[in-house]
């Protein structure tokens, strides 16, 4: 709960202040560290007391809004991460619009979209038309439960809000996958006659595939710690294996503090962003690099940069009064 805390809000404040990481996947890291921060502030207590007591002391209405909490959460993580991956796709397959979609506005929309969809889906359980949220006596728990016609939402929000994200991602980096061999083979090909031009694409290219990879990790370790507890909740409603639950909530709260070690981990442009936070230095304000993870906007100059993996042009983007920074140096 502390280390998912301090590191949660120093990457906020690190995305918000420093313009060396502030580009279109922050917005929704930015996102996906508030979900995982609320996690820790206002789930990860009870969770920790209800370990400790053996049962649940905290009331009725508590035991309603935790487990929305909770399960809205989860949501909101897996819909962020999908939200980077689709933009990772776009950028590196279909780059002609790029520019179009990922604008201020649509990225708003679409991190509201998140937030609103996680907890809408819970409305029916939360009023108690579609299972309920109550104590859970062989679990010792508040969790959802069937309501008085046997009815559960846990199936419902499992293939909305796990699967077909999961799905989505999957396909997507499936995808990438494809255009970066191809275009790595095609690069191979041409490698005799190397220009300053495609040395400089090639470059982008290899920093825009960082970035991906990284993503690509906070997938992986939100299918290790959210797939267990996922099945286990459907497969063993009857909690024959009280140890395996344990197992499972315990992977559970660790995905609220391990996105901020792999930031640490991957990115260079994040480790240098947090000394900056934590040895109070003013964020240097550097000039624009590869124009597809900016949001872009007007400014006095043209900066010319190369961003999609698969781009053979120098595409002309107009950066924002807001010098913001993508993916170098990653």
């Amino acid at each position: 709960m502390l280390v998912g805390m301090v590191g949660n809000l120093l990457t906020i404040i690190a995305l918000v202040r420093c313009p060396r990481v502030r580009n279109v996947a922050a917005a929704f890291i930015i996102s996906l560290c508030v979900a995982d921060f609320l996690f820790c502030v206002l789930v990860l207590p009870f969770e920790a007391s209800r370990f400790i007591t053996g049962s649940w002391v905290h009331g009725d209405i508590l035991c309603r809004v935790v487990p929305l909490v909770r399960y809205g959460n989860v949501g909101v993580s897996l819909l962020c991460i999908a939200m980077i991956t689709i933009n990772r796709y776009i950028m590196i397959a279909h780059y002609g619009i790029y520019t179009k979609i990922y604008r201020p506005i649509w990225i708003g929309c679409m991190i509201i979209f998140c937030w609103l969809l996680s907890f809408g889906m819970q409305i029916p359980t939360f009023i108690g038309i579609w299972g309920t949220y109550s104590y859970d006596e062989k679990l010792r728990s508040c969790s959802i439960i069937e309501d008085e016609w046997g009815r559960s939402s846990k199936t419902a929000l499992f293939m909305i809000g796990f699967v077909i994200p999961c799905l989505i991602i999957v396909c997507c980096y499936a995808r990438i996958f494809w255009v970066v061999h191809s275009s790595e083979t095609r690069m191979r090909k041409h490698s005799v006659a190397n220009t300053g031009k495609e040395k400089r694409e090639a470059k982008a290219k290899k920093n825009e595939w960082r970035i991906t990879k990284m993503v690509l990790a906070i997938f992986l370790s939100f299918l290790v710690c959210y797939f267990p507890i996922t099945i286990i909740k459907i497969y063993d409603k009857k909690v024959l294996y009280p140890v395996l639950h344990v197992i499972a909530y315990l992977l559970l709260y660790m995905s609220a503090c391990i996105n901020p070690i792999i930031y640490v981990i991957m990115n260079h442009q994040y480790r240098q962003a947090y000394k900056t936070i934590l040895m109070c230095k003013r964020p240097r304000l550097l000039s624009l690099t590869p124009g597809g993870s900016s949001y872009g906007g007007k400014c006095k100059e043209d900066s010319k940069t190369v961003v999609s993996q698969v781009s053979i042009a120098l595409t002309p983007i107009r950066c924002h009064e807001l010098p913001e920074l993508p993916d170098r140096h990653m």
